[in-house]
């Protein structure tokens, strides 16, 4: 069988826990985790056209990268 492929820092001990949280969780504690979500002060969501995503990752690169 083949051996699945995770991100840097992830392993099947990470995705294990992850999908454990998710799947304990009630409706109501999705939608309170995702409202959260929106009131980040330290990061966004955007709605950004397909065509672009390759742009704003070299970009968030770039920027990472100092």
């Amino acid at each position: 069988m083949k051996q699945p492929k995770f991100p840097n820092g992830w392993d099947e001990e990470r995705v294990r826990r992850v999908l454990e949280h998710y799947e304990a969780q009630s409706d109501e504690e999705a939608v309170a985790e995702d409202e959260a979500a929106y009131e980040s002060i330290t990061h966004t969501a955007m709605d950004i056209p397909v065509e672009l995503v390759p742009h704003v990752r070299e970009l968030l690169a770039k920027k990472r990268a100092g």
